[in-house]
């Protein structure tokens, strides 16, 4: 039974919080922590889900072997170092803040008899924008006309233009 385990540390978010989202994936296939983890709207999902892809492309990459088998053993998350500042009060006091950081540790374990995927997650790559050109603003002035043009076709004024106008009588 092949087991792969990956590690993100000093993570910039508390601990507690790190905690209620990785509690969702406990258990789960990867497929599935996967899914869960693009649904939720927290702060923390975003790291977890990064973590997660890590360990299946380690295991794609490094070990040959196929990512479907594979679930969430265990989900662990520890509380980093602080950083300790302060907040200036009232009568030359000041409060303590404590910035809190987290270690998670995601373990994935094998489990040859898991139900198949019920849907593919499809990343897409991010493709790089054109170089801009050098010396000629072509691009620019073309697309300034444009805009201008456009504008030239609206003649009318829009709804909120009349309704709104600054100018009385217009």
């Amino acid at each position: 039974m092949t087991k792969q385990t990956v590690k993100l540390n000093y993570l910039r978010i508390a601990p507690r919080k790190v905690r209620s989202v990785a509690d969702l994936l406990r258990g789960l296939s990867v497929n599935e922590a996967e899914a869960q983890l693009m649904l939720v709207r927290n702060r923390a999902a975003v790291p977890l889900r990064k973590l997660l892809r890590s360990a299946v492309q380690n295991l794609k990459n490094n070990k040959k072997l196929d990512s479907t088998n594979f679930y969430v053993e265990t989900i662990k998350v520890d509380g980093g170092p602080m950083l300790k500042r302060s907040l200036p009060r009232a009568r030359g006091m000041a409060t303590p803040i404590q910035k809190k950081m987290s270690h998670v540790t995601l373990v994935l374990g094998e489990n040859p008899n898991l139900k198949p995927p019920r849907f593919t997650i499809k990343v897409e790559k991010k493709e790089k924008l054109p170089k801009k050109e050098k010396g000629g603003g072509s691009a620019k002035k073309k697309a300034v006309s444009d805009q201008k043009s456009v504008s030239q076709e609206r003649k009318k004024p829009g709804f909120f233009k009349k309704i709104f106008s600054r100018k009385i009588g217009v």
